[in-house]
């Protein structure tokens, strides 16, 4: 449940660009720019994991202080490699996965598909691409809170933690995430929709709403999105972030006992700690990846749909 690419790549390609081959300059043009915008935002992305897993209120600037102190200025970045290294495979699959599913959805049918038609599509292939990328989204964050000298590589903590916790520990955290998908994308399309109705209804047809007025409307859509949907990505990375031993008590490694633990010490503000930093990110990377995907599509010869 993050912004970057999916901000850019459109949801349909005409089928002249399915036919020519355009279809992956899209895609191209939008993982180069979810690569900048996540890069550019990272250390906020980081700021807003170290929030997600402390069991006690913190403030941001001792959470920022702490950062500096342990890492350096270069810490800030910790955990973005593997971020931006997962968005490639994370497109592809999500676009060639919500391809097939309309596809099946539509069968021989000539008429358009729904707004709800699209939206179960979407949440079906956020779902299938989610699953296969994963390990990916598990490694993230136990980069992200890792000490100094903790692991050399990507590769040496994939190898630290199947050995250390199991393969299983790779898809810690994956129920919250995959339930988490549906209220955020459903939310998501939904307000968007909406507001770019309300913007028809008060100007000509033909007239293209502006950058500014689509930023806009992306950055409501995805912030009601998140608002909504955000204590399941909490408990999501504190799952994630759990190291799984013998003695630690079976009812508080799962969903419902995260949940109750956190209701129970920290009640409901708990659920939305981090939040912060999440929603300052919102604007500087809807817009840097609009600028940079513009800048991208152009070189590969495509126009910003």
């Amino acid at each position: 449940m993050d912004i970057g690419e999916d901000m850019n790549v459109p949801d349909d390609f005409t089928q002249s660009e399915m036919q020519t081959g355009m279809w992956w300059r899209h895609l191209a043009a939008g993982g180069v720019a979810g690569a900048v915008s996540r890069t550019c935002t990272a250390p906020l992305d980081r700021l807003k994991v170290f929030l997600q897993v402390q069991p006690s209120k913190q403030k941001i600037s001792e959470c920022f202080s702490y950062m500096l102190k342990e890492g350096g200025m270069t810490g800030l970045w910790r955990g973005n490699g593997i971020n931006v290294l997962k968005i490639a495979p994370e497109t592809a699959l999500k676009f060639a996965a919500y391809e097939q599913v309309k596809r099946l959805m539509k069968g021989d049918s000539k008429e358009s598909l729904t707004i709800y038609e699209r939206f179960c599509a979407g949440a079906l292939a956020g779902g299938m691409s989610q699953t296969a990328i994963y390990p990916l989204e598990v490694l993230k964050t136990r980069l992200a809170l890792r000490t100094t000298g903790q692991y050399k590589s990507i590769a040496d903590a994939a190898y630290k933690i199947y050995v250390s916790e199991g393969l299983m520990s790779f898809y810690r955290g994956y129920i919250p995430n995959i339930l988490g998908i549906i209220p955020y994308a459903g939310i998501d399309l939904a307000v968007y929709e909406t507001l770019k109705r309300k913007y028809f209804m008060t100007h000509s047809s033909n007239e293209q709403p502006s950058f500014w007025m689509l930023l806009a409307c992306g950055s409501a859509s995805s912030t009601l999105g998140q608002m909504c949907s955000y204590p399941l990505a909490l408990i999501r990375t504190r799952l994630q972030a759990q190291v799984i031993h013998p003695a630690m008590d079976p009812s508080t490694v799962n969903m419902t006992g995260v949940f109750r633990t956190i209701m129970e010490k920290e009640g409901v503000l708990g659920l939305y700690r981090g939040i912060t930093p999440n929603f300052i990110k919102v604007m500087p990377a809807v817009s840097i990846s609009y600028v940079v995907y513009e800048y991208s599509s152009r070189l590969l010869g495509v126009n910003m749909t």
